[in-house]
């Protein structure tokens, strides 16, 4: 390990080395950016601070998933991957205070959080946005950790395009993406499948269960599964500036666990998990008619857009073994003392719903051009949450709507000063009117810029919060998920301060952050006072079962604060070398009902350093030919919890290389890949249930097929006014 550092160590110092000598002076070609503020910037004139992993580093870095990609490519995340989704970290806030988006819409998974990342296909991403904190008054409650903001290929040449890529790697690891694009006139069809599956890995045997140490757990640490996606968009470009849409998906995974064993305890062992998924959507977009044609390269391009949005995410139980469901009575009341609860058996064959989420949502948005160097940016949303959960809901259903409206506003006082304010006022059904505010300003100063920014942020508790309740038997313990129907907002004020150069061949930023969090929700221990009657009558009444209850309860307040580092420096054309490195600090204040005492913890994952580093090369070596070879390294200290002890600190390397043949910009092209990850063959071996520093199963290797068709020209019906969020200009 200390090796592994000191390369990293000394491949810092070399960037450092080589910045001191302040030869590059003029500006660089840069990405433009949206997620920030709503509309379009160069990314180094983005009056919010914003990451992006571009086109070029997500082609040769050759990341299998967007867990893979933000955790080899930044610094600032940190994942423990399970069978319910993605347990994401971003700055030391969970999944439930990062807001994802595709395309500027909002990714649905389970509205408690763990939202399932196989739903983005990392093969149809064109570059990644990433905004820390709650900077933008454009995003809601779940952004106060940041916002993902994953931007799709877009093909608009007129004709036909297929894309066929095959990626294969160890475990029986497959990857498949298949794209057709039809652009005739004025109509444009896009077709995307996906398909990922595994068998899964063990890193150990070794499970601590029933109080005892058991050497023969046919428990994985990633279980097998298989996942499809199938979706298509089609748009129109009604009139000149006019262009409406409608798309829809499905998509179905299912999670196979081990279903033989000595210890049939185990619930992994009586059933598989399956995913229903269904999205639809319809809107358009509108420039306004003097202004398709921008004034300056300042001005906006001034549009309005409507979105109608339906989401659905449902889960199921498969059983593949006797297994014993308890639940409630049907109809009585949380806390009701006459509420019972009932043993269920269930049998091999058979399925149960356990919770089905659905949202509704739309959102209206205008950007005008206004006097004296300002831009709005206004919108309104209403957004619609439903909960079918008949044993996990006291009524079987559960139902939240949430109305916003915001405004914001840039104001260019000067060449050299950017003022961004916003407001965002929010309606809950159940916690009525609240307004935060937003602001931060840039001073640029050649090629440095220096940014100022706090935002409060408002976050009301989910339905499943409020109103889920989920009993678990295993041996001789029970374990009652509680929601909490007297919880209150969470609220929170983040601040931060930034020093960003950018030049010809070096880009350096420094980004300090304090994120302050009120009444924050989290999932804590609570004496058998707080388990409601019918479960203490059930299982406390002869003393044979311990009953331990966890409740989503407030905290009185918690804080993180941190530090990001980010270098990127170009060696030579073709050849770039990138490092981030990221420290947190987190604590939370939490009352103890046992000890009636306030007690300080910290958040549960928090790791006090992470850090990432890459060399990526890539070489013409003919028209036919291109070589692209990427080096990358990622780490992290010892990461906190609570329960189940602390995970340890890693560092993994990984190596992958890229192999074009044929004239990309011709009708056929190929893609060939080859890579080894984990080339140190790192494990952690530390058993179940206890906390993996990082679930990797040691060296693999992987290689992926892409072939490209491309039969057409330019389409004289294609937009180049309206505002392209995938526009990426870079230097090979």
């Amino acid at each position: 390990m200390k090796r592994r550092l000191t390369v990293l160590l000394l491949v810092l110092n070399v960037i450092s080395a080589v910045a001191q000598n302040g030869v590059w002076r003029s500006d660089s070609v840069q990405e433009v950016v949206v997620t920030g503020t709503g509309t379009r910037h160069l990314l180094k004139n983005a009056p919010v601070q914003t990451e992006v992993i571009t086109q070029k580093m997500l082609r040769q870095y050759g990341g299998k998933s967007l867990e893979d990609i933000l955790s080899g490519l930044t610094a600032s995340f940190a994942f423990n991957e399970g069978d319910m989704g993605s347990q994401m970290q971003l700055n030391g806030l969970g999944n439930s205070y990062v807001l994802i988006l595709i395309d500027g819409k909002r990714i649905h998974g389970d509205v408690g959080g763990e939202n399932d990342l196989g739903l983005i296909d990392p093969h149809n991403i064109e570059k990644i946005e990433i905004v820390k904190g709650a900077q933008s008054a454009l995003y809601g409650s779940d952004a106060i950790a940041g916002v993902i903001n994953v931007i799709t290929k877009k093909h608009t040449e007129k004709g036909v395009y297929i894309d066929n890529s095959t990626r294969y790697g160890t475990h029986n690891d497959l990857r498949q993406h298949n794209s057709l694009v039809m652009t005739f006139g004025k109509f444009s069809s896009q077709t995307n499948f996906q398909l990922q599956r595994s068998d899964g890995w063990q890193n150990t045997a070794e499970e601590y269960a029933e109080a005892t140490v058991l050497t023969d757990s046919k428990n994985k640490t990633v279980n097998m599964f298989k996942n499809w996606q199938i979706a298509e968009r089609l748009t129109c470009q009604l009139m000149p500036g006019l262009e409406l849409y409608a798309e829809g998906s499905i998509y179905k995974k299912n999670i196979i666990r081990p279903t033989n064993g000595r210890h049939p305890s185990c619930d992994v062992y009586t059933y598989d998990l399956r995913y229903n998924n269904a999205a639809a959507s319809i809107g358009g977009k509108w420039l306004l008619g003097n202004n398709r044609q921008q004034k300056s390269s300042s001005q906006q391009p001034e549009i309005i857009t409507l979105d109608i949005d339906w989401n659905r995410h449902a889960y199921y139980y498969d059983y593949t073994a006797k297994h014993y469901d308890y639940v409630l009575l049907e109809g009585e009341e949380y806390g009701d003392q006459n509420g019972e609860w009932f043993s269920v058996a269930m049998l091999p064959g058979q399925s149960k719903l356990q919770s089905d989420q659905q949202r509704l949502m739309a959102q209206l948005k205008g950007i005008v051009n206004m006097p004296y160097g300002n831009t709005l940016n206004a919108g309104a949303e209403y957004r619609y949450d439903y909960l079918k959960a008949p044993e996990r809901t006291a009524s079987g259903t559960a139902d939240d709507w949430t109305a916003a409206l915001y405004v914001q506003d840039e104001w260019t006082a000067a060449d050299w000063l950017n003022v961004t304010a916003g407001l965002r006022l929010v309606d809950n059904a159940s916690f009525g009117l609240h307004l935060t505010p937003k602001v931060s300003a840039m001073l640029s100063a050649g090629d440095f810029r220096f940014r100022l920014g706090w935002s409060q942020g408002f976050k009301t508790p989910t339905v499943k919060e409020l109103y889920y309740r989920y009993l678990h038997l295993m041996g001789s313990s029970t374990f009652f998920s509680l929601g909490n129907t007297k919880l209150n907002p969470q609220t929170s004020n983040y601040y931060s301060a930034n020093v960003e150069y950018r030049g010809r061949r070096f880009t350096a930023t420094v980004t300090g952050y304090v994120n302050k969090l009120d009444n924050m929700i989290a999932l804590v221990n609570v004496p058998e006072s707080e388990i409601p009657a019918g479960v203490t009558t059930a299982y406390m009444g002869d003393g044979s079962t311990k009953v331990q209850a966890r409740m989503y309860k407030n905290m009185d307040d918690a804080r993180t604060c941190g530090l990001d580092v980010t270098l990127s420096y170009r060696v030579m054309k073709g050849l770039t070398l990138n490092a981030a490195y990221s420290y947190l600090d987190t604590k939370a204040h939490l009352y103890d009902e046992k000890k009636d005492q306030m007690t300080t913890v910290v958040i549960d994952g928090m790791a006090h350093h992470k850090w990432s580093a890459s060399a990526m090369y890539s070489h013409l070596f003919s028209p036919h030919y291109t070589l692209g070879i990427s080096l990358s390294t990622r780490g992290s200290s010892k990461r906190y919890y609570q329960n189940n002890g602390d995970g340890k600190g890693f560092q993994i390397w990984r190596i992958n290389t890229m192999h074009d043949i044929g004239k990309q910009d011709r009708m056929l092209a190929y893609r060939l890949e080859l890579g080894v990850d984990n080339i140190f063959n790192y494990v952690d071996r530390t058993m179940r249930p206890y906390h993996l520093g990082n679930n990797t199963s040691g060296t693999t290797v992987h290689a992926t097929i892409n072939i490209k068709f491309n039969y057409g020209k330019k389409n004289k019906h294609t937009n180049s006014y309206l505002p392209k969020q995938t526009t990426s200009n870079e230097e090979d």
